[in-house]
């Protein structure tokens, strides 16, 4: 009667950590859940107590409280939980129920050993998967009391032997619940891997352009810059500025400007390589790390994404025109730490807006010492 990477960033894995996958609970999702176990376990139930109670003299209203505990009340719990405020704290009420009730039909069928045995078994793995030891422990208690109950209604009675029939009754739950909890259970941890890797993916995401957020694309950089010290590789890094963003967001508004950061955010993911890695720094301010690209590849690639940007169109502000300013620098052996790529990188942007912005500048590489 029981219910109850980071590595080092591989171009693709990457990218697709952009989109993040959150899995959202539908409505009375939860009460479903809940609601099937109960209804197999107790339908498989009735068969474990009535065996029981079919060779005693059991009165009319004990066989209609049996079925109506097995057959009707997982409907009720199901449309109540539905219904309430929180599904899981009345889920919790639900299985202390069904342990007052389980306590019940133990004393009913005068502890007759293996369907109690049964019962008790399968309301303290219901109790525990659902809240853990407090809850197998409170189960304990109204289990007693639904015991207490059936004596006062009944009388105590004590007949342990189990006959042939009722081991065969028993069969069904001992099989068939388990594996319906476990499939339950297997439901949820797959779905709570799915929701932590969205909450990862959520935490490094800047949640209007799509963008690596800069805690994660520093992480990015560094292990980038880590991998081109340790094999002599080559990568780039460009440092990208929305021209004249502040006065956009002044004579347009906010939504106007919000819209400009979505669009770069958008462009970007189109025109970059598979592998490449895309954050946004701050308010206008964009940065991408190319693994492999040499200072001209990563032109090549920045050129058409500069080229994209001046082209867009704002039907919110149809006077309104976009440019970049964009810094590119090639990693360097004689770079001592990211922070030297990084002020290599913002000299070359300085230089492209001082020579009128809407260009793009490529650093010097470093002489030797």
């Amino acid at each position: 009667m029981a219910t109850g990477y980071i590595q080092r960033c591989p171009g693709r894995q990457a990218r697709s950590l952009l989109i993040p996958s959150a899995v959202v609970a539908k409505p009375g999702s939860f009460a479903l859940r809940a609601f099937y176990p109960r209804a197999i376990g107790l339908a498989v139930g009735f068969f474990c107590v009535a065996a029981v109670l079919w060779e005693r003299d059991t009165p009319p209203w004990v066989w209609g409280l049996l079925v109506g505990f097995c057959f009707v009340w997982p409907l009720i719990a199901l449309s109540v939980s539905r219904r309430a405020r929180s599904a899981a704290l009345s889920e919790r009420r639900h299985v202390l129920f069904d342990s007052l009730m389980g306590g019940f039909w133990i004393a009913t069928m005068a502890f007759n050993v293996l369907p109690s045995a049964v019962l008790f078994s399968m309301l303290a793995l219901n109790n525990s998967a659902t809240g853990g030891s407090r809850l197998v422990l409170k189960g304990l208690l109204v289990q007693l009391l639904g015991g207490g109950i059936s004596v006062l209604l009944l009388g105590f009675g004590f007949a342990p032997e189990t006959s042939e029939l009722q081991l065969y009754a028993c069969l069904p739950m001992l099989v068939v619940h388990p594996v319906t909890t476990g499939m339950v259970l297997y439901r949820l941890a797959d779905q709570l891997g799915e929701n932590k890797r969205a909450l990862r993916s959520l935490s490094r995401t800047d949640s209007l352009t799509g963008l690596f957020n800069r805690g994660y694309w520093n992480e990015l950089l560094q292990l980038e810059f880590s991998h081109c010290k340790a094999t002599g590789g080559v990568a780039s890094l460009a440092l990208i500025d929305l021209d004249n963003f502040k006065l956009a967001n002044d004579r347009h508004g906010r939504a106007v400007g919000d819209e400009l950061l979505r669009q770069v955010g958008r462009c970007i993911h189109r025109n970059l390589r598979a592998g490449d890695m895309a954050g946004r720094y701050g308010g206008d301010e964009f940065c991408v790390v190319l693994p492999g690209a040499r200072a001209k590849d990563a032109w090549e690639v920045l050129e058409r994404l500069r080229a994209e940007i001046a082209e867009l169109d704002f039907p919110l502000a149809p006077r309104l025109r976009a440019s970049l300013s964009i810094g590119i620098a090639e990693s360097s052996p004689r770079m001592d730490s990211v922070l030297a790529w990084l002020h290599v990188a913002d000299q070359a942007l300085y230089e492209a807006k001082r020579l009128g912005r809407n260009r793009i500048a490529l650093a010097e590489p470093l002489s030797g010492r």
